[in-house]
């Protein structure tokens, strides 16, 4: 059986340049009228057998928001990002230049104390292969939008490197079909 998940990027709770590592904010006023903006063509996903979602704040309310009632996930959460954990990529570039730059660059790196990029990737990845096929075949997980960017390099096998060059909008959908290390990512139609 062929499994077909799609990936929602939680709404926003900062602006993207305020965004901090494992940010645990709720979503703020802006990201709450995204999310009733777009709702009418967010709710069919509800209709998924299963419904996931990282365990952070922005992630539940948003899928709750959709009525999605998804199950926190603790694979789904960001990238453990030790002593960096809620700071701006700017703060932590101002405070270890050097460490910012070799994480940058290595993907097995974690100068911050926490997770590699490999390791993030893998942890996710792990998560996308495990699904459950005999519980039903449409799955939704509401997630960070890192958490969808490793979810996507893993199921295109594609270089860590790739991680980098892939952009996430806050309430983005992303599907990818197949099962357990064989995942295609999948355009859908606009519809009419």
């Amino acid at each position: 059986m062929q499994l077909r998940v799609t990936f929602l990027a939680a709404a926003r709770s900062a602006p993207l340049l305020a965004e901090r590592f494992e940010d645990d904010r709720p979503l703020d006023q802006a990201g709450w009228e995204e999310v009733q903006r777009v709702a009418h063509e967010l709710i069919p996903l509800a209709a998924a057998e299963l419904r996931y979602c990282s365990p952070t704040p922005r992630s539940r309310a948003t899928g709750d928001a959709l009525g999605y009632a998804p199950l926190v996930q603790l694979a789904l959460r960001d990238c453990d990002m030790g002593r960096w954990r809620g700071l701006t990529l700017g703060e932590a570039m101002a405070r270890e230049p050097q460490a910012v730059d070799a994480w940058l660059a290595d993907p097995r790196s974690a100068p911050h104390g926490g997770e590699s990029l490999l390791t993030f990737i893998g942890r996710v990845g792990e998560w996308l292969d495990t699904r459950p096929v005999d519980d039903g075949d449409r799955i939704v997980a509401v997630a960070e939008p890192s958490v969808v960017r490793a979810a996507l390099v893993y199921a295109l096998k594609a270089p860590p490197s790739t991680y980098w060059n892939l952009d996430v909008r806050p309430l983005s959908t992303t599907t990818v079909t197949g099962r357990a290390g064989r995942w295609n990512l999948r355009f859908d139609a606009v519809p009419a």
